[in-house]
């Protein structure tokens, strides 16, 4: 492995990765974006599906969720035989599921990335109301990263979130209020650069810091599943052993070359790329 560039096929073992998420359809996002993100990264992709969507560019037109119960069997399925070098949480839609996730997670050491998935693409809530208070409870002390983007952020700190600054501010209160390192996506701001913060706390060895990072906007409706690229690129480099830092750099380079890639596909929000990316640096 370069400093830059983890291996597309990887003469060594590759990093196994296990995705807790909502299954998409159209494979734009949830475990499908997942998959192929994993796999082009290098790793080994493993899945707990937590719930099935109809959907496709255009918007959500039906969830089914699984009971908590066989989420958690999944988990203990692939954790048990397997194992994981890294964990990526998206879309848990309620409390019984979020419960059934935490017991099933107790003991593991590998890195988690919590994506908190509350609002498709496309508008459509995605979690129960009162999902978001145990997802606080139980799993956001457990997580490496969250990584909300601006109304996430804002609804998860209880206010209205606007520009960067506020944005930087409020990553760094809930990193505080979590333990947890966070990276505030940016997207939704009137910025004329994407602006993304990444706030670390202290304890997670490499002092207490902000990053910022920053690209120029890509104008363009294909931005269907950048958050779950994102956060399952992320998860794959952590389990790769990239720094924190390091992998959030390269997984943003990732879903940039993902979004120029995109096929076209749909007549509302298209999927990325996924299949073209064979480099990031």
């Amino acid at each position: 492995m370069t400093s830059n560039t983890p291996p597309s096929t990887p003469a060594h073992t590759p990093p196994r990765i296990l995705s807790i998420a909502g299954s998409d359809s159209s494979g734009g996002a949830g475990i499908q974006a997942d998959i192929k993100t994993i796999t082009m990264l290098g790793g080994y992709a493993m899945s707990a599906i937590t719930a099935v969507t109809a959907q496709n560019t255009c918007g959500v037109t039906a969830i089914a969720p699984l009971a908590g119960e066989v989420v958690a069997q999944q988990i203990t399925a692939c954790l048990d035989d397997i194992g994981a070098d890294a964990i990526k949480l998206g879309m848990l839609h309620d409390a019984d599921i979020i419960a059934a996730t935490a017991r099933a997670l107790e003991g593991v050491s590998a890195p988690i990335v919590l994506d908190p998935v509350m609002i498709a693409t496309s508008g459509a809530a995605l979690i129960a109301p009162q999902a978001i208070a145990a997802m606080r409870e139980v799993l956001f002390p457990r997580a490496t990263l969250i990584t909300p983007n601006l109304p996430e952020l804002g609804h998860l700190l209880g206010r209205t979130i606007e520009d960067s600054g506020q944005m930087s501010e409020a990553a760094e209160e809930l990193a505080r209020l979590t333990g947890a390192a966070v990276l505030a996506k940016g997207g939704h701001t009137a910025d004329a650069r994407v602006i993304d913060v990444l706030f670390m706390p202290g304890h997670l060895g490499e002092g207490e810091r902000a990053v910022q990072f920053d690209h120029a906007r890509i104008d363009t409706p294909h931005t269907h599943g950048t958050g779950c690229t994102l956060s399952s690129a992320i998860a794959t480099l952590l389990g790769h052993g990239l720094p924190l830092e390091h992998a959030v750099r390269l997984g943003r380079q990732f879903v940039l070359e993902a979004i120029r890639a995109a096929p076209g596909f749909g007549a509302g929000n298209g999927p990325l790329g996924h299949q073209a990316v064979r480099k990031i640096d």
